[in-house]
């Protein structure tokens, strides 16, 4: 027999609270005792682990919802899933705890099942970084934020989920009004220019957005904006302070931003003010080294301005345990952990200048808020905006725990979103903790070097994207998408894909399995006969694409080069069971025969189903073919294609071949 009782005396600091273990009993196990006002850290884990609460009151906080935890009540959590205790009375909450490991239970939680999305009814985000309004949007773009968040809420509708793509048109940035200077136009004319170009070419991309918000156009925005602005001021979190900063010594033009040049404090290399591409550390400008002015190659003159400014490193434990509870990769962690390495970091949120919105604080005249702090606003704002179409009660002033946010940014703009964009939500809605989940890419390179819209290095969208190439375009990206590490996009590369995987193995073979549909089978599905062991083998090979897309394109796993590899895979395992099974018509064994051809058919089908968020078209005209709707819901299981149906595969064209240059040929 073995006894054990709580004792205040025995508790050791662990998961934020005081703990105790208990040994012997063949599991893990232990006291705890939460503090009136305190919480444990969020964490997850690979155990399963059982709450029992003996006395106090509180709430278990688990994917976005809250759950009473009263003394006598007891809680069940599963292998990885997020929970949070929080002591919600006035005494101390003490519990019991055991979580031992069960390694089938583990994996069953770590493949979530086909079919769900894992967000419940809970209203999901997507958010792409909204583009700046001074160029169009190129192929560099649109592989990164713009083709994964379409992707994964194609993917997650499909699963029954209530996801929302958002972005909008980033107008306020410095680099607008750079260019309106050097054009002669005004920064409201480039913006509202360039704002509609890159919608087009999103409809172009045939990237749906549920909402576009136009920041400099909507006659809420300035206005709600400046209401969150007075919550972070008032929050003390940012505040009025004198510090360092560079002129122009030309005009005494104030330099941040595209004004000014230098080497990066972090890294050393060659990066513009405020951040660096290479290393995604921030600078404040006056820790530039040989920093220059833009305008006129001169080193600036130094001098000092009162700005808003946000003492970053006095919430470095906050971010590091946000960053616990979503998914966040590595490649951010590391840089919080690098950033925070500083002893101090003061980020000036305002700066002087005449194109943005003003705060309504008049400790900075002349200045307007920034532009990346605003984005942060921005995002809320498109969910309130959203919700006013839809009927729902969403408020950028009141932003609900059960909303789940989904950012999809480059690896340049990490620093906004992971880091500083929680700070800001913790100092304006100090209720609020928000749910977020991050995916990051990298450079997507154009024949070695980085597409730049300032330098024009780039392949526009609209000058490769049609009706005809938009799904080959998407194909290519997904496949070659600079996931944790930068690839390379060669006009060669994309036309040699097009003719060989596109128009060669994949249309090569539906075309190949109609011909034969139609000269075996009068051009409809035959039902499938005798099941031979390779006939189940190659069923079975279907199923583990399908799991393995399920956790390609699902909310942990997110790759669309992997889910791009895993469409090639069912059309080259199709193509290889293909070459067998035509002998068994040849020899006479025509019930083994048409069993092959329906799981053939069994395979098309699949492939227009998987292949939906990634080639919506192409799955459209590839399920029609085999007589069958739209795909609009994620595969259970692998289907046969109803005896019968009329299969028009033979003479369908899904791709055609594009010109060197990119373009339809």
């Amino acid at each position: 027999m073995i006894v054990d009782k709580y004792a205040e005396d025995r508790l050791a600091a662990a998961f934020g609270i005081g703990m105790s273990a208990v040994e012997g009993l063949g599991v893990g196990a232990a006291w705890g005792r939460v503090v009136p006002g305190g919480r444990t850290e969020p964490h997850r884990h690979d155990e399963t682990e059982l709450f029992v609460i003996v006395s106090g009151a509180g709430e278990f906080l688990a994917d976005g919802e809250r759950h009473p935890a009263p003394a006598g009540s007891v809680a069940l959590f599963e292998p990885f899933e997020p929970h949070v205790l929080a002591n919600t009375g006035e005494e101390d909450l003490v519990f019991f705890t055991q979580y031992w490991r069960d390694a089938s239970r583990a994996l069953r939680q770590a493949v979530r099942p086909p079919g769900r999305s894992g967000f419940g009814d809970r209203p999901v985000f997507v958010l792409s970084t909204p583009p700046t309004p001074n160029g169009d949007l190129h192929l560099g773009h649109l592989s990164g934020p713009y083709l994964g968040a379409d992707a994964f809420t194609r993917f997650q509708r499909m699963n029954g989920a209530r996801a929302y793509h958002l972005t909008g048109s980033d107008d306020f940035q410095s680099y607008v009004a750079d260019l309106a200077d050097r054009q002669g136009e005004t920064p409201a004319e480039v913006a509202a220019h360039y704002s509609a170009e890159i919608a087009a070419t999103l409809a172009l991309m045939d990237i749906p957005l549920d909402q576009y918000t136009v920041t400099n156009v909507d006659p809420a925005y300035a206005d709600g904006l400046r209401a969150y602005f007075s919550r972070i001021a008032a929050s003390g979190a940012a505040r009025p302070k004198e510090t360092a900063a560079l002129f122009d010594p030309d005009d005494g033009r104030y330099l941040y931003e595209v004004d000014v040049a230098g080497g990066c404090p972090g890294c050393g290399a060659v990066t513009s003010g405020n951040i660096c591409e290479e290393c995604g550390e921030p600078n404040v400008v006056v820790d530039l080294a040989d920093p220059k002015a833009t305008a006129s190659a001169a080193a600036p003159v130094p001098g000092a301005v009162v700005r808003f400014v946000l003492p970053l490193h006095e919430h470095r434990d906050f971010v590091l345990t946000h960053h616990r509870e979503g998914r966040v990769p590595a490649r951010l962690r590391e840089l919080a952990a690098r950033l925070f390495r500083r002893d101090s970091l003061d980020i000036p949120i305002t700066h002087p200048s005449g194109w943005g919105v003003a705060p309504a604080e008049d400790d900075v005249e002349g200045q307007v808020i920034w532009a990346w702090p605003e984005m942060a606003y921005g995002f809320l704002h498109g969910i309130q905006r959203l919700g006013e179409r839809l009927g729902e009660d969403w408020s950028a002033a009141d932003p609900q725990p059960d909303w789940k946010i989904v950012h999809f940014f480059g690896y340049d703009n990490s620093f906004y979103h992971s880091i500083l964009y929680p700070v800001l939500y913790r100092a304006a809605y100090p209720d609020w903790e928000p749910d977020i989940d991050y995916h990051v890419n990298e450079f997507y390179l154009l024949d070695g070097g980085k597409f730049s819209t300032s330098r024009r290095h780039a392949i526009w969208g609209k000058e490769i994207l049609s009706t005809d190439t938009v799904d080959a375009v998407r194909y290519f990206l997904s496949r070659t998408r600079a996931e944790g590490a930068r690839t390379d996009f060669t006009r060669k590369t994309f036309t040699e894909a097009v003719d060989r995987d596109l128009i060669g193995a994949w249309q090569g073979w539906l075309n190949d399995l109609g011909r034969r549909i139609e000269a075996g089978h009068d051009g409809v599905a035959p039902d499938a006969g005798n099941w031979t062991p390779e006939h189940r083998a190659f069923y079975a090979r279907l199923g583990r694409r399908l799991d393995a897309l399920t956790g390609a394109l699902g909310p942990d796993g997110f790759s669309l080069r992997q889910a791009a590899a895993e469409l090639d895979g069912i059309v080259a395992d199709a193509r290889r069971f293909s070459t067998s099974e035509t002998l068994l018509a040849d020899g006479g064994l025509a019930d083994d025969a048409r069993t092959g051809v329906a799981l053939e058919l069994a395979a098309a089908c699949l492939l227009a189903h998987v292949a939906a968020p990634v080639m919506p078209r192409f799955a459209g005209r590839l399920a029609e073919a085999l007589g069958l709707p739209e795909p609009r819901t994620w595969p259970r299981g692998v289907e046969l294609v109803p005896p019968g149906n009329k299969i028009t595969l033979a003479g369908s064209v899904f791709f055609r071949p594009v010109a060197p240059d990119g373009a339809e040929a």
